[in-house]
């Protein structure tokens, strides 16, 4: 009985030994994929901040006045006026729409609605 509770455990052993090794270089692989996507998100987050600094550049207030002036007319602009701006009481909000009830009674006079929660 001995020599094959013997066989068994070395069997045992060299099939740990074999899962451990898989386990050991799946980790590795999955650990080198997320360096590689690390390094992505921060490459990714560096043009980001790259872009939002040029389109700030861009949107410069004098810059974008400069050429608004210097193509009024092909863009056929209008100067701004007062009256082009309204004010909050002229906002038209959409009326809130109310559930339909309808109530019933029944042959002892108790009265229903069919709405939920009331």
């Amino acid at each position: 009985m001995r020599p094959v509770l013997y066989a068994l455990s070395f069997l045992a052993l060299i099939a740990l030994g074999f899962w451990a090794y898989r386990e050991n270089y799946a980790t590795q692989a999955a650990l080198k994929e997320v360096e590689g996507l690390q390094r992505q998100i921060v490459g990714l987050r560096e043009a980001l901040t790259v872009q939002r600094a040029e389109w700030a550049y861009l949107n410069r207030p004098d810059r974008l006045r400069e050429l608004a002036t210097a193509n009024f007319d092909r863009l056929g602009l209008m100067p701004m006026e007062p009256s082009q701006f309204g004010t909050a009481a002229q906002v038209a909000y959409p009326a809130a729409k109310l559930p339909e009830i309808s109530f019933t009674t029944d042959i002892q006079g108790t009265i229903t609605s069919d709405a939920e929660g009331l």
